[in-house]
């Protein structure tokens, strides 16, 4: 049995407790007010009111929150500090490689992974989850039983940060196969075909993808975009600014990433 901190019991991550639980490991998630509390203990885990508290004692402290920025305030120095010598942080959130790099630069003692996820709540509750990890070999092999509560498969893609850079690399490309059919879409009805015609008759032809199936369950470009936009937006966001920062562009996949994310 493994004693789990766990940060982010939200739409992702409360299946995610609720999965840990079930598969007999101790969990302790954070739930700042009484309603949250109560939310927390109806997964099974054990609620917590202070991030220290969840940080003291944790073999494996996991943060599953929105934003970088979350991340860095609850990874602060203080937090991991209150971390037991030999314990593992990992970040499931989606963000900039460079956060966790910086986060494992001030963390002596403890191991850091990064270890974003491609799927939905649906996945975490068949334990078909993936996971693009990034950390040591041995500090990933020691975290793999507990993230297999809810994870498979379990993509051990390169040193810190490469979870992340595969990540954000795959919803890039996401985003602009979203843009591509959505030009499709336009020409489709141009030649008189309704765009849910459509989208449904591509599903079983050669041009289809795994985005082609998720579009055409939602009925429209539009109506997918609607529900998922605010997430891929974002880390469409952190590629475009790492991309600026090392001097480079997107190229192509700019071209059609605009028109994929904006309803």
């Amino acid at each position: 049995m493994t004693r789990v901190g766990f940060v982010g019991a939200g739409r992702m991550g409360g299946p995610m407790v609720s999965r840990l639980v079930e598969s007999g490991h101790d969990v302790r998630a954070l739930g700042r007010t009484s309603e949250k509390r109560r939310a927390v203990e109806a997964l099974g885990a054990q609620a917590v009111a202070g991030l220290h508290d969840i940080a003291r004692d944790a073999d494996v402290l996991i943060v599953c929150v929105f934003t970088d920025e979350q991340v860095t305030r609850v990874c602060s120095p203080g937090v991991l500090a209150a971390m037991s010598p030999g314990a593992t942080l990992v970040v499931h959130t989606t963000g900039s490689p460079s956060t966790v790099q910086t986060i494992a630069a001030h963390s002596p003692g403890i191991d850091v992974i990064d270890a974003p996820v491609s799927g939905g709540p649906h996945d975490i509750a068949a334990v078909s989850l993936t996971l693009f990890v990034g950390g040591p070999d041995d500090a990933v092999a020691r975290v793999r039983p507990v993230l297999s509560a809810y994870g498979d498969p379990i993509l051990h893609v390169g040193p810190l940060g490469a979870g992340q850079a595969v990540k954000l690399t795959n919803n890039t490309l996401f985003a602009a196969q979203i843009g591509l059919l959505r030009r499709a879409v336009a020409l489709g009805e141009s030649l008189g075909v309704d765009e849910d015609k459509l989208l449904e008759a591509i599903t079983h032809g050669s041009g289809t993808s795994r985005v082609a199936g998720f579009i055409a369950a939602s009925g429209s470009v539009d109506a997918f975009v609607e529900r998922t936009g605010e997430f891929i937006g974002k880390d469409v966001d952190v590629v475009r600014k790492i991309a600026a920062e090392l001097g480079e562009s997107l190229g192509l996949l700019d071209d059609v990433i605009n028109a994929g994310i904006q309803p």
